[in-house]
């Protein structure tokens, strides 16, 4: 075998083909949950970033922590969209799917249209590897993927070759193929070499065998694609037109995690957050945890209970508290919610849903804790429920979860889910000297007068415009006060069973959280001139309604679109725009939650599209659905 068909080298006197143009491009990386697919899908993701493209990721993970190599629940796929104009959705299939391995061929084969490229490593499609995908017959060989066009590149064999005189061992060798097919597909796609090479000499300085061995494999990937003449050409999708401004590639959770930050800046308080390590909300632990020198406190609690505990412990002691966790969670932390509601607390709430009921699928997406937000604990217990819509959105959700907690006295529940946590998208960096000042000021000193004429302190003497009730540290010199969960007086806060003072107290915990629309934007409506049909969702299907709602206005329907980051209270201008759609659909992960809210309030026929699959909506199908309705 050449040096030049090993990729080591491309050939002096060869003249490389004009790259052609694509407007968009969906690329899937698969292989064993070893393998480094998010890795190297992560790093195109920033690539591509970088280069200016819009973009939008969809990264799936096996539940499993370690399934067995080379099995179909053991595989890991990382899916990119990126484009030279804006996108909204991670896309409905690959166009190019990089299999490192049969299992990851059998469990992505679906997904795939006619004509989609197949880049498969051929060294892993050897007859063990088959049996452990429990295929009969190997599909290189036999006409299973006839429809698509099928590239065999013996990944494992060149990257062991062009890592041989490193003195790198043939099982460490190994595992640098999934930068041997990033290399060749950033060839494809003619992304900059130089910030990749930047980045494995930064990430891998103290282990230097690991570093030449990644560098060898990204540039021989490239440079096979370059010599092996598998493609006529490479690609080239061009940069997006953004508004101006400085970007970032960014996922959920670290938006959310800086959207707190952020907040508990604006609103000068102490911020502890308290959590239990949970699938898929641990990254916003973890990366809060950095932050000490803006005075973040984390605890890494010994379960949800007590970390819920925990942070209802330190609204009372004046900082702004936070408690993060997905829907299993949600469920333990429902009596202590229930308290910081009674003791009228700020507190947010962080639930990066997952598909549950149970453990359900812990790695993949839904949003059915909707009702559990708004209805899931004992009594009368209202609270606010703000929803993110895309990864980066996720820093406004944030900070508006933050704003309403401490403004109103109340906690907050704040919904994202695996999709907006895990996926990517480019930021567009806000100006931090622009954030509204939120902070609110700590009673010092007494605001009432008692029996005997002296000032006393009424923990319950509520602002007449928020209703909120007065927020005092402890240890505050003349402003001790009952605090707890027994039902307290109206103004004194002295413990009350008294029938009257109870129905009182529900209904302004209540009218509290109801006054929070007059507070907050009115509906975004997006509407066609004529249109009859309104399709409005809220979370992570804002992307795939968009897209849908798009392809439905390109075929020349008129369509109105809308979406809902504020679910508790709804904005005060929600029921006149439903009255003017006389058909209404709503697009959810669940079973129905939010057409259930708007049947039952505003007593509206909204129809549902439901999908609990643990994947976002296609944008395909959320334009049939839309077809459909048009034409009821």
């Amino acid at each position: 075998m050449s040096t030049t068909e090993t990729g080591l080298r491309p050939d002096p006197d060869a003249r490389a083909p004009e790259p052609m143009t694509l407007d968009r491009v969906v690329i899937r990386f698969a292989g064993d949950s070893g393998d480094g697919m998010q890795l190297v899908g992560d790093r195109f993701t920033d690539l591509s970033a970088s280069f200016g493209n819009d973009l939008a990721t969809l990264p799936n993970y096996p539940a499993e922590i370690r399934a067995p190599a080379g099995t179909v629940p053991g595989v890991s796929s990382f899916q990119v969209h990126i484009s030279d104009h804006d996108i909204v959705t991670p896309g409905d299939s690959p166009n190019v799917l990089v299999c490192m391995n049969p299992a990851a061929l059998v469990a992505n084969l679906r997904d795939l249209t006619p004509g989609a490229t197949v880049i498969v490593n051929s060294d892993a499609f050897e007859e063990r590897d088959l049996e452990k995908a429990k295929l009969t017959s190997n599909p290189l060989e036999d006409d299973s993927l006839s429809a698509f066009h099928v590239h065999q590149v013996p990944m494992t064999t060149l990257t062991k070759l062009a890592t041989k005189d490193l003195g790198v061992k043939a099982r460490d060798a190994e595992r640098s193929k999934n930068f041997f097919a990033l290399g060749l597909v950033c060839w494809m796609y003619t992304r900059p070499v130089g910030p990749t090479i930047d980045w494995i000499e930064k990430q891998y300085a103290g282990r230097p065998l690991v570093r030449d061995a990644n560098l060898a494999a990204f540039r021989a990937g490239r440079n096979f694609g370059e010599t092996a003449e598998l493609f006529d050409h490479p690609y080239e999708v061009k940069p997006a037109s953004l508004p101006p401004g400085t970007y970032r590639n960014i996922i959920g959770n670290l938006a959310t995690a800086y959207g707190l930050l952020a907040a508990a800046q604006a609103a000068r308080l102490p911020m502890l957050l308290a959590s239990y390590p949970i699938t898929p909300a641990s990254d916003i632990l973890h990366e809060l945890s950095k932050h000490k020198n803006f005075d973040v406190r984390t605890v890494q609690a010994e379960d949800e209970i007590a970390a819920a505990a925990m942070a209802v412990g330190a609204a009372f002691a004046g900082h702004l508290a936070v408690t993060t966790t997905s829907g299993p969670g949600l469920d333990l932390k429902a009596e202590a919610i229930g308290l910081a509601i009674s003791m009228e607390l700020p507190l947010v709430i962080v639930d990066v849903q997952r598909a549950g009921p149970s453990t359900g699928m812990p790695t993949k997406t839904e949003q059915a804790d909707l009702l559990a937000a708004l209805y899931g604990r004992h009594g009368e217990s209202p609270l606010a429920v703000v929803a993110a819509k895309s990864p980066s959105q996720c820093f406004e959700a944030a900070f508006e979860a933050v704003r309403i907690a401490v403004k109103y006295r109340t906690p907050v529940i704040l919904l994202t889910d695996g999709y907006l946590a895990n996926g990517a998208e480019p930021w567009l960096l806000p100006d931090l000297s622009a954030m509204p000042d939120i902070s609110v000021p700590f009673t010092t000193e007494p605001n009432a007068e008692g029996p005997d004429g002296r000032p006393v302190f009424h923990p319950y003497l509520r602002d007449p415009q928020t209703l909120a009730r007065p927020w005092a540290v402890p240890g505050t010199p003349g402003l001790q006060h009952r605090i707890g969960g027994i039902e307290k007086q109206d103004g004194t806060g002295n413990i009350s069973y008294q029938p009257e003072n109870h129905e009182k107290m529900v209904r302004l915990r209540q009218a509290k959280i109801d006054g929070i629309a007059n507070d907050i934007p009115g509906v975004e409506l997006d509407t066609d001139e004529g249109a009859e049909l309104l399709v409005i969702g809220w979370g992570s299907t804002w992307g795939s309604i968009k897209a849908g709602v798009r392809r439905v206005r390109d075929r020349g329907h008129p369509v109105a679109r809308a979406h809902l980051t504020h679910l508790s209270p709804f904005p005060a201008d929600l029921g006149d725009v439903l009255a003017r759609y006389p058909k209404i659909l709503v697009p959810e992960m669940n079973l129905g939650e939010l057409a259930l809210l708007l049947r039952g309030t505003y007593l509206v026929d909204a129809r549902s599209y439901t999908q609990v699959s643990g994947v976002p909506f296609k944008a395909a199908a959320m334009e049939s659905r839309i077809l459909e309705e048009i034409a009821r």
